[in-house]
């Protein structure tokens, strides 16, 4: 949503001529009476003989344009947008942006554009576009404006339109002279928009978000907590639970009836899930969460942490099938599901009947993940050495290093590429 993409029209001739030339194009399609009768108005107003115009009157003019702006009016597309640009352009002259007579006229149109009976969208989000960019950066006006927008391109189904990103939110809110309380109902409004437009995935970035900007001890920001874990359950696409738990507002709900079964995700397995599963029915319906949908995503978990303690090594399809609770000939699917969700990437084998693991994700990152990360380091550094120590004696014997390389390999299980 750059400056740049503003148009203008309707700039040339004096402050009169303009105003004049705008509310010309308000009154088109009305009986030529009428026409006259409204053009007289605003000469009465701005007839000054030779002397300027004080700042009264030109206010006065102004407002019976914009009084008489009742829809975005008969032109083309370009008549249009450039109307409105030379309106903001007077409006943001006569008032201090962020007055309350400002405030007062940009909310009127905000009004008149998303209310037009227009079907053209795309001339609405122009306009719309353009007066978010008039008004300064840091200006609390931005915020009905891109509220408007917002609900302009859900209404329409295109919220791809808006291009809009976390980064952004987070440096509007930043920038906005806004109150906390306006903040935290932004983000509400994005969450709500995005969830009815079914991109639960995409709500709860701003979920996250908005449980940063509440009080953690208010019962808005208990609430929140609570609403984020539910939404990371629920979500087929979520996988870290870790960045969430660690998070202050959330562990601050940890007397609430869902922190033990995000710790469960967060740490165990099939077995801890169905036990408490069995002891929390009336859980599942409160917070619309699916026991078979959780089920799933505990298995895809348990398969991650089984997958980190076998990383570089075969891990035995028997081993799985124990630890997913499922029947040997159901493995392979269960492995294509949790590579393609990215959480673990390996080779299947069913000649072996094993899943060589190249990486997995660590479930959560303490002390004993880091001690894993180094006993693995060490022995790759280990590795190296004696790579390293082959290829030189190879070299002072003259002998072949790429056939020194691949004796290697074969006994340490070193994958090595050489260019000899």
């Amino acid at each position: 949503m750059s400056s740049s993409d503003s148009v203008s029209a309707f700039a040339e001739g004096t402050f009169e001529e303009q105003l004049q030339e705008l509310l010309e194009y308000t009154a088109r399609g009305i009986p030529d009476e009428d026409r006259t009768v409204l053009l007289q108005s605003l000469q009465d107003v701005v007839k000054t003989g030779n002397a300027p115009l004080d700042e009264d009157p030109r206010r006065t003019a102004f407002e019976l344009v914009l009084k008489n702006t009742k829809s975005m009016g008969k032109g083309t597309d370009h008549e249009i947008e450039g109307f409105f640009n030379l309106l903001y352009s007077h409006l943001f002259t006569l008032w201090q942006v962020d007055s309350s007579e400002t405030r007062q006229h940009v909310v009127y149109l905000l009004n008149v554009i998303s209310s037009s009976p227009s079907n053209n969208t795309s001339v609405k989000h122009r306009i719309l576009s353009n007066l978010f960019n008039a008004a300064t950066r840091s200006s609390a006006l931005r915020l009905p404006i891109y509220t408007t927008l917002l609900q302009l391109a859900a209404a329409g189904g295109e919220l791809e339109v808006l291009a809009m990103t976390k980064s952004d939110v987070q440096r509007w809110l930043n920038e906005w002279h806004i109150s906390d309380e306006e903040k935290s109902q932004f983000l509400k409004t994005i969450i709500d928009t995005l969830t009815r437009a079914g991109k639960a995935d995409s709500a709860y970035e701003y979920q996250i978000l908005l449980v940063h900007a509440l009080p953690s001890s208010s019962p808005q920001g208990r609430s929140a907590a609570v609403d984020t874990i539910a939404a990371a359950l629920r979500i087929p696409t979520v996988f870290d639970f870790d960045t969430l738990y660690n998070l202050d507002p959330i562990i601050a709900v940890r007397d609430h009836e869902l922190f033990p079964l995000l710790q469960i995700f967060l740490r165990n397995g099939l077995p801890e899930f169905q036990a408490w599963a069995d002891g929390h029915t009336a859980v599942f319906e409160i917070y619309q969460l699916e026991r078979s949908q959780l089920e799933r995503k505990i298995r895809l978990l348990a398969f991650t942490s089984l997958a980190f303690d076998y990383i570089g090594r075969d891990l035995p399809y028997s081993t799985i099938a124990s630890t997913l609770q499922i029947d040997t000939s159901q493995v392979e699917k269960w492995a294509i599901d949790v590579i393609r969700v990215g959480l673990i990437s390996g080779k299947l084998s069913q000649t072996t009947q094993n899943l060589h693991v190249h990486r997995s994700s660590a479930r959560k990152f303490e002390r004993e993940q880091w001690e894993a990360l180094e006993k693995r380091l060490l022995a790759w550094k280990a590795g190296l050495a004696s790579v390293i120590e082959v290829v030189a004696q190879a070299q002072r014997r003259g002998g072949n290093v790429a056939e020194a390389l691949q004796a290697t390999q074969n006994e340490q299980g070193i994958q090595v590429e050489s260019t000899a």
